[in-house]
């Protein structure tokens, strides 16, 4: 993200000028807007305007408009954030409290205006405009006649293609029709592979299967950049990493992570920070369950004891509607950093944050074991 300018007090009013230029920052800015600030940016809409011939003709303007926000949505494969409520700026063109969604996509600038920047938005605002915090790896997770090709950011992993064929039993008669298909398959992986993956980008390749298929692919993969000179991957094959997953679907990116040769590749990044904490909180959960907990309750009680050592919790939580609860959750993340502990903020588009999404989107690791939680009520 691109930080034009700001102006702004910490836990107190202000303004900052952005420009998105990766999807990473668009979801960044879907976790920063929130009801009640406002958003400002040019626009473009058909504007009414009388013709030559005395009618009426339509025409596309650029506009100016600032809007309170009421509503706020994010599509991922677009690469789109749409901001709906009221204009509040005076224009020729759209009245005063006329309702208009304003389309914010990359390297287009916007101005946020906020009442109050909290600690949580500035920590966003601060990740936004780190550039070391970039995109960590791509990974072509695949099985026969499957492959997906996924990038993981610092918040968010996109898929960038799908690829499908029907691959013939390998044996008897078949097995000719089945090297074929194999070898057209593995062809047009290697075509999206050039295409989504750019090394000057990502720290590593995963390529990642159940059984031998990465290594078949892989291998043809290298030939293939040796016969035809593909500088990209001669150059660059020690960043390709291969790891074992139990299929080419999405939930399989969990494996992938989690592998110590990945690990150890991206380990400063945040995706796999978040990887690394939800797997201490179940390693704790599953031999030491009274050091563990989860759920609104159970956390803020553990808080109270002075217990929790490090919290885990989910961006989405604090895009709740209702100012008083997105208020307890930034308290918390921050009452928990100043008694020493450590808090980690989820993003929910990673499958480490979808994991613990379905925990309620709230967890922590606490000091000392406090039994007795269990017996509260979630």
């Amino acid at each position: 993200m691109k930080i034009v300018r700001r102006d702004l007090i910490r836990n107190g009013p202000g303004s900052v000028k952005m420009i998105p230029e990766e999807s990473d920052d668009l979801w960044l800015a879907y976790n920063l807007i929130a009801e009640g600030d406002t958003v400002l940016a040019v626009t473009v809409r058909k504007v009414l305007r009388e013709s030559a011939t005395g009618g009426r003709d339509a025409e596309r303007m650029k506009l100016r408009l600032e809007i309170k926000v009421e509503a706020v949505d994010y599509d991922k494969e677009g690469s789109v954030l749409r901001v709906r409520g009221k204009n509040i700026l005076e224009n020729d063109h759209v009245k005063i409290g006329a309702f208009h969604t304003l389309e914010i996509d990359l390297n287009r600038p916007f101005v946020l205006r906020k009442e109050v920047w909290d600690s949580v938005a500035l920590d966003i605002l601060h990740q936004a405009s780190d550039p070391t915090v970039g995109a960590d790896l791509a990974v072509l997770l695949m099985q026969e006649g499957l492959a997906q090709i996924f990038l993981v950011g610092k918040s968010v992993t996109v898929t960038r293609c799908r690829i499908e064929a029907s691959i013939p039993r390998k044996h008897g008669p078949a097995i000719a029709g089945y090297d074929k298909a194999l070898t057209k398959f593995f062809e047009n992986v290697v075509k999206a592979f050039l295409q989504h993956v750019d090394f000057k980008v990502v720290r590593c390749a995963v390529i990642a299967s159940p059984g031998f298929t990465k290594d078949q692919f892989h291998g043809h993969l290298l030939l293939e950049a040796e016969r035809r000179q593909m500088r990209a991957i001669i150059e660059n094959k020690s960043r390709i990493v291969l790891v074992q997953a139990t299929s080419g679907y999405k939930h399989s990116l969990r494996e992938v992570l989690d592998a110590p040769n990945v690990m150890n590749m991206i380990k400063d990044t945040k995706a796999a920070q978040e990887v690394r904490v939800l797997k201490d909180f179940f390693s704790m959960l599953s031999n030491n369950p009274d050091r563990a907990c989860y759920g609104p309750k159970h956390v803020e009680v553990a808080h109270e004891r002075m217990a929790v050592q490090t919290l885990l919790i989910t961006d989405e939580l604090f895009r709740n509607s209702d100012i008083a609860t997105r208020k307890k959750y930034v308290k918390l993340v921050s009452s928990v950093r100043d008694s020493g502990g450590t808090a980690h903020i989820f993003s929910t588009m990673h499958v480490s944050g979808e994991q613990l999404a379905q925990l309620t989107g709230v967890a922590a690791i606490l000091r000392f074991p406090l039994p007795d939680l269990e017996d509260i009520e979630m």
